[in-house]
């Protein structure tokens, strides 16, 4: 079965009208229906946003693929629309998608559609081929473009794998195995299969991939395949059989980190940075990595929500700090209860800050609820965020009500899944957001904010009242965490930490603790150019004219400069980096070191309470942390 018969003229669309992922899903699925697709339209619709709900189709590079294999499609059909201007799609790279792939598949035994619909999958990879259908002008010209492609790519494949399988095989080359596997079996699945190959292709590496699609498992790993490989990379969504690995370096990802990041997970298994799977007798990915899976999904919708907060803290605590030094250089520093207030420039600057900083702790919870459930949740979690405004349970609060926010909206889709798909509509407009603001609105109020107040009030007053050894102590903790991972959960877990508590100690000059995240986050590039430049001997030439941009990066507070050097060294950096971060750190807990602003390096630290000991906590902690990096880190030998 080609792919041409599955999409037919009257089911391509190069003007579709649609503005929103909604309204898309909804005209395409039109096109379905008016060609005899569909056995029932709604129930249909209702399935693309079933789909939908679990992760966005949205693959990115400007491509989205809505899909869903239900009892309401008579017959597989492949539907196409185009939107030259994009639409906001959710899409997994945070950009407008432009070209819609919608497949409807039925449910059922008969499955010989799937391949047709996997090759559509692997084409769109193609950057020639998506152009060229950016440019097609009718529908004629989509089909024959199409044609085109299959009938070149596929034979050339077969042609390949042919050749491949009569050539002796190099035992000494590198082997790798990877699984791939999404809900539905259809798109990611065969995505993240080719995305592996040809990123395996172009590095120069052996790979079998097994795909676990609708149609079952193809291209099957054996024992022999199991027991030669390099590792494992398992690019999955739902269960598949494990226990076979065991004892194998292993890498467990989502289907879309497969598409996306495929030829770093293969260099990731090549530095022998892949864990080694231990099997739990399950034999599914179920019960050895639920946990895992559940503590990665918890992280994620934290970070969702800390994304969306962070131009608000931000903006808002940047332009609040620059009204009290308004007030300061006006000679206003003694106003009191006044003071960010009195000159009228100050005022309005606090004004609009003020604004724009108690926004963040109801965007916060909004924005869990919404990664949690999407658009149904958002209102439960921004009404759980401005209780916790209000209630005085502050971030903790929010963190709270959003997670409760999202989980009520999932389980009111449950609930209500019932119902008779003509009231379909009413769901949304009506049920989910007046019950799910009911319910957590009513459990913020007995519940949480109770709760969450008595800890809020108890964190901020150990803050306000910190000094001496216990500054020091959790300025070293926090300091330290942020050369941890470089950027990764517990960094953010301690960067977190320190812009939640600004809100409560703004008015009292700043937070300490956020001034401690910012020196142990400023450290690691800092000391790396710092090293670089003091011992030449110790880093390769290419190293020591990059090391001259972390200079640049550390001061800037990005953190990230430093990774590129942690990876290739992590035994030495990461341990040289966190020894003089949390140096840093303790410093400016003994300066009594406070800061309005979450970010901005050394451009925000002069609306701190004292810029030259800050600066100094920052150098001192760089300088350690550069010593002990030439310390640990041997002399290059020259060929």
């Amino acid at each position: 079965m080609k792919i041409s018969d599955l999409l037919i003229k009257d089911r391509i669309s190069l003007d579709v009208k649609s503005t929103t992922k909604v309204d898309i899903i909804k005209e395409l699925a039109r096109l379905h229906e008016k060609t005899g697709v569909l056995n029932d339209y709604d129930g249909y619709v209702e399935a693309l946003m079933a789909r939908e709900a679990q992760s966005s189709t949205g693959i990115g590079e400007g491509i989205a693929i809505p899909h869903a294999k239900t009892k309401y499609v008579k017959k597989p059909a492949l539907a196409m629309g185009r939107k030259p201007e994009g639409i906001d799609y959710d899409s997994l790279d945070g950009e407008p998608a432009t070209l819609f792939f919608m497949i409807a598949a039925p449910d059922g035994a008969n499955n010989t559609h799937i391949e047709t619909l996997a090759r559509l999958s692997q084409l769109l990879l193609d950057d020639d081929f998506k152009e060229a259908l950016e440019n097609a002008k009718t529908a004629d010209e989509v089909l024959e473009i199409i044609n085109k492609a299959e009938a070149e790519k596929f034979t050339e494949e077969e042609k390949k794998e042919a050749i491949t399988a009569q050539a002796p095989s190099d035992e000494n080359a590198p082997y790798i195995i990877a699984a791939t596997a999404c809900p539905t079996g259809i798109a990611h699945t065969y995505m993240a299969a080719e995305a592996l190959k040809k990123a395996a292709d172009e590095m120069g590496i052996n790979i079998k991939v097994e795909t676990n699609g609708a149609d079952g498992r193809k291209n099957v790993l054996t024992d022999g395949d199991i027991k030669k490989a390099t590792g494992v990379i398992l690019a999955i969504n739902r269960n598949i059989e494990v226990d076979r690995f065991d004892g194998k370096p292993l890498i467990q990802v989502e289907a879309k980190e497969g598409i996306n990041n495929a030829k770093a997970l293969i260099q990731q298994v090549l530095d022998g940075k892949a864990p080694i799977f231990h099997a739990s007798g399950s034999k599914t990915a179920d019960s050895s990595e639920s946990s895992s899976s559940e503590k990665k999904g918890l992280y994620k919708h934290l970070l969702s929500g800390v994304s969306y907060m962070l131009p608000l803290v931000i903006s808002g605590g940047i332009l609040i700090a620059l009204a009290f030094l308004v007030d300061t250089l006006s000679g206003n520093g003694g106003a009191g209860a006044e003071y960010g207030s009195k000159a009228p420039l100050a005022k309005m600057l606090k004004d609009i800050g003020g604004q724009a900083f108690g926004l963040f702790v109801p965007v916060l919870a909004g924005y869990i609820a919404y990664s949690i459930s999407e658009r149904a949740a958002l209102a439960a979690g921004l009404v759980a965020g401005a209780i916790a405004t209000a209630g005085g349970s502050g971030f903790i609060g929010a963190l709270l009500g959003g997670f409760l926010a999202g989980y009520v909206v999932q389980g009111l889709v449950k609930a209500l899944s019932g119902m008779p798909r003509s009231l379909s509509g009413l769901k949304m407009i009506l049920l989910y957001p007046v019950l799910s603001v009911l319910i957590t609105g009513v459990a913020m109020v007995l519940v949480i904010n109770p709760f969450a107040a008595i800890i809020n009030n108890g964190l901020n007053a150990w803050l306000n009242g910190m000094s001496g050894s216990s500054a020091v102590l959790l300025g070293a903790v926090l300091g330290g965490m942020m050369a941890i991972d470089m950027g990764g959960p517990v960094n953010k877990a301690a960067y977190v930490f320190g812009s939640g508590t600004l809100a409560a100690t703004m008015t009292s000059g700043g937070s300490l603790p956020m001034a401690a995240v910012m020196a142990g986050g400023m450290v690691p590039p800092i000391a790396i150019a710092l090293a670089s430049t003091i011992f030449k001997n110790k880093f390769t030439e290419q190293e020591r004219e990059a090391g001259l941009t972390n200079y640049i990066m550390g001061f800037s507070f990005i953190t990230e400069g430093a990774i590129p050097y942690a990876a290739a060294d992590p035994t030495r950096v990461i341990p040289a980096s966190v020894i003089g971060s949390a140096t840093a750190g303790a410093l400016t807990g003994l300066f009594n070191i406070k800061i309005p602003a979450p970010h901005g390096g050394i451009l925000v630290m002069a609306l701190s309470n004292n810029f030259f000991l800050y600066l100094l906590a920052v150098i001192i902690g760089s300088i350690v942390s550069a010593f002990a990096l030439g310390a640990l880190k041997p002399v290059i030998k020259k060929d």
